[in-house]
């Protein structure tokens, strides 16, 4: 019988690995978030061979696994970086990013943009407030450790 902490290794390493690639780019809403968090769940269900229809809540699986909610954190420290990286570049994608380019507006509803989603789970007032910390690395990467600590 493998132990939790090398099987919680294994589904970090081969499993989650596959599931986050190019998480960077997402745009995440409340659905896909969802999604993501009971994926995660299952993960942990199907490591302990706990079945669904055992009367489990995931805080009691959650504790008995000895961990806590992960994911969206990793994919939220993974977007920080990778736009902070596209920022200080100040290429295209810097354009693309922040949204400053010309041509009318779509109709309907405006899409969120990366950089909103960002902005909440940082809890910084202004995207522009956002990008402007972004140009000094060893702050943004402090902001991005406390943001994970204390973000979800």
């Amino acid at each position: 019988m493998i132990s939790i902490v090398v099987r919680k290794r294994l589904l970090e390493i081969f499993i989650e690995t596959v599931l986050l690639y190019g998480c960077e780019a997402w745009t995440i809403d409340e659905r896909m978030k969802s999604s993501l968090e009971a994926t995660e769940m299952w993960f942990l269900r199907r490591m302990m061979r706990i079945p669904w229809t055992a009367k489990k809540t995931n805080k009691e699986i959650l504790t008995v696994a000895q961990t806590t909610r992960q994911l969206m954190t990793k994919i939220r420290k993974r977007q920080a970086k990778f736009v902070s990286h596209v920022i200080r570049r100040n290429k295209l994608e810097h354009l693309v990013t922040t949204g400053k380019f010309d041509g009318k507006r779509g109709r309907g509803r405006t899409r969120e943009k990366m950089l909103d989603s960002l902005v909440d789970w940082m809890n910084i007032e202004k995207p522009s407030e956002m990008i402007r910390k972004m140009s000094c690395r060893d702050g943004w990467r402090s902001l991005i450790a406390h943001a994970s600590r204390h973000g979800t």
